[in-house]
């Protein structure tokens, strides 16, 4: 799949105000530092398109990109397409108040659950950290909710390559140690280095086959 352009549509402080379910819809969460936007601008190419801050908890509301793309059909031929890139406010330290965060907790459950386009949920882990209990929580509730997961290990750049694999070996041991039966797709990534890029837009064009045919 080939990105020709990204675009930001708009940001909605509930479901219910989000644009109409008529394409494909992708959502990125993570704790509030994980690098979420970094991420998304480089797999849309665009170092601009969703704001990076220093702060964590700068993401409130939920956020619509429309992505317009161009990608082969399973004879190779070439078509062109738009999907939803979702961003979604983080979870974790953010300096907020308890309601809040409670507010935020509540949004983003409501779309998890009630977006029926939506398609995957990229729940990014740091990389360069041993499995955090908050991530393993959040994953414990996605895994009630039946919502189709594919983990995305950030950072990968920023330590050695037998660290970041040792970490995502834990990850995946907590996860089948705690219950999962079949544990989802991890991809290893890095913004500042683009990779695990193609291995995202490989995926999502695949799925966007599946559901656009």
């Amino acid at each position: 799949m080939h990105i020709k352009q990204a675009k930001y549509l708009i940001s909605s402080p509930s479901v219910d105000k989000c644009p109409p379910q008529d394409k494909p819809e992708y959502a990125f969460i993570g704790r509030s530092n994980v690098g979420k936007s970094s991420l998304i601008n480089m797999l849309c190419g665009n170092e601009k398109l969703a704001k990076t801050s220093s702060t964590p908890g700068k993401t409130q509301l939920i956020n619509h990109f429309e992505i317009n793309a161009e990608g082969a059909d399973e004879v190779g031929k070439l078509f062109s397409y738009s999907w939803y890139l979702v961003d979604l406010p983080g979870y974790g330290f953010a300096k907020v108040s308890q309601s809040n965060r409670r507010k935020w907790e509540q949004m983003t459950e409501h779309y998890i659950k009630e977006r029926t386009n939506l398609i995957m949920l990229f729940v990014l882990l740091d990389a360069r950290l041993s499995p955090q209990k908050i991530d393993l929580d959040f994953l414990t509730k996605l895994q009630k909710w039946n919502t189709a997961v594919c983990l995305v290990f950030t950072k990968s750049d920023k330590e050695n390559q037998r660290t970041v694999s040792s970490n995502v070996k834990r990850f995946l041991s907590k996860l089948q140690e705690s219950g999962w039966q079949y544990l989802p797709q991890h991809i290893v990534t890095s913004a500042t280095k683009k990779v695990g890029r193609q291995k995202m837009l490989s995926l999502i064009h695949e799925l966007n086959l599946a559901a656009l045919h």
